[in-house]
């Protein structure tokens, strides 16, 4: 199993707008070959930070995925939101792999 945590930092008046976002995101990534999971997670500490964990059966089909049309045309949306400052923000990516459970 392979994990990818992508890690945003967001003006805390800005969360529950982001949380909506990902609580309402296209789902096209769900049916791409090897995908396990998708979760959003929410700092309890620092309030601004959340962090997109993405679930993978391999490494193979994660970067299968980054490179993919379907992946190009999610992130080409994400930087034309209306929004300078939310489209502005680069997340910090960081990537598992799983080795005991």
């Amino acid at each position: 199993m392979y994990i990818v945590h992508s890690i945003v930092v967001v003006p805390d008046d800005k969360v529950k707008e982001v949380i909506s976002l990902y609580q309402n995101r296209s789902r096209s990534v769900d049916s791409e070959e090897g995908f396990i999971s998708f979760k959003l997670l929410h700092n309890e500490v620092k309030k601004g930070e959340l962090t997109v964990q993405m679930e993978w059966e391999s490494e193979e089909h994660y970067f299968k995925w980054i490179k993919s049309d379907n992946f190009k045309q999610i992130h080409e949306l994400e930087k034309k939101y209306p929004d300078y400052e939310l489209a502005s923000i680069k997340p910090i990516v960081q990537r598992f792999k799983v080795v005991a459970t």
